[in-house]
């Protein structure tokens, strides 16, 4: 797809990986809307590129539609969406005193990470099948998985749990859309250099870093960025989950 003049909408565009996402497509010519759940943020990427902001929970059926429906008016249903809100966070099943991991905290990063890609898909999927294709297709949905998904480290059963799920309904999810012309594609980032990244004390980062097998280093938000825009031109790649991680395999700790 030739992204040029399209309508885009990059979920948790407000920082990050989803910033540089959402720089990037609008540097290529797409018309984007920055949805993040911390509305400042959003406005000011948004304000940047010359988007519009929407500020929503991506879990939140009713109010990421209301925030879909404002993306709509302003640029048209989205052909391209780059779904990137989701959250961290670690904690073992049991803990050093012996008490059992709260049962919420597994259930939060299961509705925002898992949960919440569906209802991206699913609400953003029913407009672009009602749009005309556009080279042979509709529209185009990349999703956002991690290495943690296949590699879960020491505390990470939820995130895995939530990023694995992720991976596991992208072919799924191509499968079902395939008959309206829309595919479907998941990335799996490995360490990147992004902000809550740049929050650890420099050794931290650089031993991290030297980790990757090639290259030796974290990896670039524009990297990703640019994969995104390869996903979105590449028409033949379809139901797919992709790591970008160097070869890094995450180790227990």
């Amino acid at each position: 797809m030739d992204i040029q003049g399209q309508s885009a909408l990059v979920t948790g565009g407000g920082s990050g990986l989803g910033e540089a996402v959402a720089r990037e497509f609008a540097r290529q010519g797409a018309r984007v809307a920055v949805l993040d759940l911390d509305p400042a943020r959003a406005h000011a990427v948004a304000a940047d590129i010359g988007g519009i902001a929407l500020a929503a929970d991506v879990a939140d059926g009713q109010a990421l539609a209301r925030a879909i429906e404002r993306a709509e008016g302003a640029h048209g249903a989205p052909r391209l969406v780059m779904h990137m809100a989701g959250i961290a966070g670690a904690r073992r099943v049991v803990s050093r005193d012996g008490s059992p991991a709260p049962l919420e905290d597994f259930e939060r990063t299961v509705r925002v990470n898992l949960i919440g890609s569906y209802n991206v898909v699913r609400l953003c999927a029913a407009r672009m099948a009602a749009l005309a294709p556009l080279g042979g297709e509709r529209g185009v949905i990349l999703l956002t998985a991690s290495v943690a998904a296949f590699d879960g480290q020491i505390g990470q059963a939820a995130y895995s749990a939530s990023k694995g799920g992720v991976a596991a309904m992208t072919l799924p999810l191509a499968r079902d859309l395939a008959s309206h012309a829309i595919r479907v594609v998941t990335v799996a980032p490995g360490l990147f250099d992004t902000p809550m990244m740049a929050s650890m004390p420099q050794e931290v980062q650089d031993s991290l870093g030297a980790s990757v097998p090639f290259p030796k280093r974290l990896g670039r938000p524009q990297e990703l960025a640019e994969f995104a825009l390869h996903v979105a031109r590449n028409t033949y790649l379809n139901g797919e989950t992709v790591r970008l991680d160097g070869a890094l395999r995450m180790p227990p700790r």
